[in-house]
């Protein structure tokens, strides 16, 4: 019986997603749609000559915005890994107040804050810049791969790193033979997650970027609020692709990476 049920939780949540998909695939060849037909009644590749038109520098922006969100995604999870094992693992003074400081972005909503981050940018002299679009991101993302390795630390502690270290592994060969492998899904996990946060951000790299840091969110949202539906639904199509092609990508090389360490 409960497994008939998680079949059919499965099947209604594989409907409740492929639908509106495939509503965005259908209108970004749709040139007339109107009430009450059934399918539509002119098609155009409007919306793809758009996306394709090297004038337009859309795929070019599109693949800055995939390198930005995956060097997001990577600093993320460089700083989760002893962030969230500190947190797991060690007790130190202040160790509730820093979980609480780390966590608090979950319950500040980034927005609340830009413009005060915005100030403190400019005084940096950091505004407007790639780097400055980062760090917001950054601080967006890092919580959530946090969570994850300290909920993956609490499974696992320790002790396979220790087995390494008294079966004479150096510190670098316990984390590349030991550590990584052990923390394979949750880094993959930690990336996608990750990825897709930055990848999605607008209003955050808007105000931190100041319209000169271009990312594909930056250049899709007006169409989207136009009501162009054409433009607007090539654009979601493309984020969806790109984002999915990137995260099955990583957990391929990634599972194809460990599957090597393990061999070695």
């Amino acid at each position: 019986m409960k497994k008939i049920f998680y079949e059919v939780a499965f099947a209604i949540l594989m409907i409740v997603l492929i639908i509106p998909l495939i509503f965005i695939f259908i209108w970004a060849f749709t040139k007339s749609w109107p009430y009450p037909q059934i399918l539509p009644s002119e098609f155009t590749l409007r919306g793809i000559s758009q996306i394709l038109d090297p004038k337009n520098n859309i795929l070019p922006v599109l693949l800055f915005s995939v390198r930005l969100s995956a060097l997001v995604a990577f600093i993320s999870i460089l700083i989760s890994i002893p962030a969230g094992k500190a947190l797991a693992i060690y007790s130190f003074p202040g160790k509730n107040l820093f979980h609480m400081l780390v966590m608090s972005p979950f319950i500040i909503p980034a927005v609340s804050v830009a413009m005060g981050v915005h100030i403190l940018m400019i005084k940096a002299g950091i505004a407007n810049t790639v780097t400055g679009v980062i760090l917001i991101h950054l601080a967006t993302t890092v919580p959530y791969s946090i969570r994850i390795f300290i909920e993956i630390y609490n499974l696992i502690g320790d002790s396979y790193e220790i087995q390494g270290r008294v079966l004479g592994a150096n510190p670098f060969q316990t984390f590349a033979y030991v550590t990584l492998p052990v923390l394979g899904e949750a880094i993959s996990s930690a990336f996608s997650i990750t990825f897709i946060v930055s990848f999605s951000h607008y209003f955050l790299t808007f105000i931190i970027g100041g319209g000169r840091v271009l990312t594909f969110p930056i250049l899709m949202f007006p169409f989207i609020q136009s009501g162009d539906r054409t433009i607007g639904s090539v654009y979601s199509f493309a984020f969806i692709l790109t984002g999915t092609l990137v995260i099955a990508i990583f957990d391929r090389v990634l599972s194809f990476r460990y599957k090597h360490l393990r061999k070695t």
